[in-house]
């Protein structure tokens, strides 16, 4: 599996290290991706992301899951992730009638 961030779609980059005599070699630079579990108020449940350190301080800003993936930029998030905020537009569209 890709390391990359459920919600925000970070994913690992490359660059070089440089030594002091000026020699360059490739490396990675990896997120800090950890294995959560998040619970959805609305839905009564907890979901298992593997998400990285900076979008996990997000969620907890705005308030929960719920509220993050609401607002957030579709194109970004995993296959799970659209599935969890898919069932949650779902909620609230039959709670609203």
């Amino acid at each position: 599996m890709t390391r990359k961030c459920e919600l925000t779609g970070k994913m690992a980059l490359t660059g070089n290290n440089v030594s002091h005599a000026n020699n360059k070699t490739k490396r990675r630079f990896l997120p800090n991706l950890n294995m959560v579990s998040l619970a959805s108020e609305k839905l009564e449940k907890s979901f298992k992301l593997k998400v990285s350190a900076s979008a996990l301080r997000t969620v907890d800003k705005k308030g929960g899951l719920d509220l993050y993936l609401l607002n957030a930029d579709e194109s970004l998030l995993s296959r799970n992730a659209l599935k969890i905020k898919k069932d949650i537009e779902n909620l609230e569209e039959v709670k609203g009638k």
